[in-house]
């Protein structure tokens, strides 16, 4: 009697194409970022966006989901944004600070970890309204920073700080939401 195996989507398919692709623009960003070219910056981070809202939209388009898929696109989102944030300190004029890197890299790397043992025991635990929230302002407080480092300005440094405070405000709340979250489905309620 044959077995059947049942059919797995390829994983070399468009979304994880262009996931792969914005972990390449990450990189370029990260040495553009060293080389302070802030207007490229803003270039290749808005590509960067670009493809993050292009992989979902084709993956829910075409119906092309993978597990790689599922785990990999918001691998890259994080190293990207990290990454963006750690290469960034040492610009006096960034307006950021070790702590605030520090608040969006351990809310990532706290979060990502959550969500993979929630997914491991069986719960669903995708992002939510607040985490998209989170997401848009980490990349407004980046464009923010770019800007005012290209174009060194007092109202655009006010403007970066605000996105910036926005950001980690956002990214505190997130975090500790998905906590609730995962603590509440835990409990049983």
């Amino acid at each position: 009697m044959a077995t059947v195996t049942p059919h797995r989507p390829s994983v070399v398919n468009l979304p994880n194409m262009l996931t792969t692709g914005r972990l390449v623009l990450g990189l370029v960003l990260f040495v553009l970022i060293e080389y302070q070219l802030w207007i490229a910056c803003i270039i290749i981070f808005a590509l960067a966006a670009l493809t993050d809202w292009l992989d979902g939209y084709a993956a829910r388009k075409l119906g092309i989901t993978s597990t790689l898929g599922r785990n990999l696109d918001p691998l890259v989102d994080k190293v990207v944004i990290c990454g963006a944030y750690i290469f960034l300190l040492r610009f006096d004029r960034s307006g950021l600070a070790a702590w605030m890197a520090t608040v969006v890299v351990a809310r990532e790397l706290i979060i990502t970890s959550l969500r993979s043992f929630m997914e491991n025991v069986g719960a669903t635990f995708g992002a939510d309204w607040l985490g998209k929230v989170k997401m848009v302002l980490q990349c407004a407080a980046l464009f923010a920073i770019f800007s005012a480092l290209e174009w060194p300005h007092q109202i655009l440094d006010w403007i970066r700080d605000a996105f910036i405070y926005a950001m980690l405000a956002a990214t505190a709340l997130s975090g500790f939401q998905y906590l609730w979250r995962a603590y509440a489905i835990v409990r049983g309620d």
